[in-house]
């Protein structure tokens, strides 16, 4: 099992952020993804990592569907990939339209469709094929003008695209193009929510899970008071279950309905708008935090990844507690070595 972590966007302290990632690739972590929402981008702080590493590979986590022309996340994806000595990892999702509409100006439509055809287009423009495309979203070159069809520039490559999915039909495109999946919402003990749509969208591609990188995780944190881990992670689940999207398009809120938890989800969510945030926070259950992470002792975390990597999961991505750069280090290096263990004992087990 391989660990990848996230990079904190929201800092302005790029130097300790940066410090943070090359430490990361000294244990041994495999990735780091960056993020994009409606604050930094997640190209421009990969290209800063990559003049910092040598090894880790570099993955956007996500790039919004959408924002951008499939040639331009073709071109971007080339030069990350060059810049990084072919560490580059194209992450994708679709976002929702409160950031699309609301941030970009663009119509949230055809989400799973467009993504499909971003994925076809980047990699005709990737292989150093003649871009010509005819589908139900993009046309290239653009009918009834003067474009003509071009090839790229750029060296040809194969970029890894992942895809960062929740609902049944974007799962089972995920299995049916992508060469990875970035989980959220994730829970070991239904993990069935999200693989088996996956694993039917291989089939009909004639792959497997097996083909698939799975990476899905969360919160790491060590500790033998279960309510001073748990309390903290309560408000970030509260603000995925209402607020990120509305009440018509939140597919996180949808993913944990799917998963069982459809009148606490429902509850949360309809408290949320109504404007009261803290009760909203308050009815998120212990037995949510506890699934969606990896918290307590050093036993209990260790079954925890065992749980994971049981479920199929083949990247286990963390974010470690800490208040410092040196206490998020110290509890990844912990984590790193829980991971280890558990690698072994499957490795053991096989001989």
């Amino acid at each position: 099992m391989r660990v990848s972590i996230g990079f904190d966007l929201a800092t302005e302290n790029w130097d300790e952020a940066a410090a943070y990632v090359v430490e990361a690739e000294r244990m041994g972590v495999d990735t780091v993804w960056s993020a994009e929402a409606w604050g930094h981008d997640a190209v421009s702080p990969l290209a800063f990592l990559a003049a910092r590493t040598s090894r880790i590979r570099l993955g956007s986590g996500i790039m919004q569907a959408g924002t951008r022309t499939p040639a331009l996340v073709a071109m971007t994806a080339m030069s990350l990939a060059s810049l990084s000595k072919d560490r580059f990892i194209l992450g994708l999702g679709t976002s929702g339209p409160q950031v699309i509409e609301g941030w970009h100006g663009i119509p949230f439509d055809r989400p799973v469709q467009r993504m499909r055809e971003i994925i076809e287009i980047v990699r005709i423009a990737a292989s150093g094929e003649r871009l010509t495309y005819q589908g139900k979203v993009y046309e290239l070159p653009l009918p009834g003008g003067e474009g003509k069809a071009l090839r790229s520039a750029a060296r040809p490559r194969k970029i890894p695209i992942y895809l960062a999915t929740l609902s049944p039909k974007s799962l089972e495109m995920t299995g049916e193009l992508a060469d990875g999946w970035l989980g959220t919402c994730f829970m070991p003990e239904h993990a069935g929510v999200f693989l088996d749509h996956i694993a039917a969208g291989a089939s009909r591609a004639g792959r497997s899970l097996a083909d698939i990188d799975l990476q899905a995780g969360g919160v790491v944190a060590f500790g033998d008071d279960p309510e001073r881990l748990i309390a903290p992670r309560k408000p970030g689940l509260a603000f995925t279950l209402g607020a990120m999207g509305s009440r018509e398009h939140n597919f996180y809120n949808r993913a944990f309905q799917r998963a069982g938890y459809a009148d606490i989800a429902l509850e949360v969510q309809d408290v949320w708008l109504g404007g009261d945030r803290a009760k909203a926070t308050a009815l998120v259950p212990d037995e949510l935090v506890l699934k969606t992470n990896l918290l307590g002792t050093e036993a209990q975390v260790r079954d925890r990844i065992r749980a994971y990597r049981d479920a199929g999961v083949t990247t286990l991505r963390v974010q470690p507690e800490g208040r410092t750069l040196n206490e998020r280090l110290a509890t990844l290096g912990r984590a790193m070595d829980l991971v280890r263990e558990v690698s072994a004992e499957r490795a053991a087990a096989a001989r």
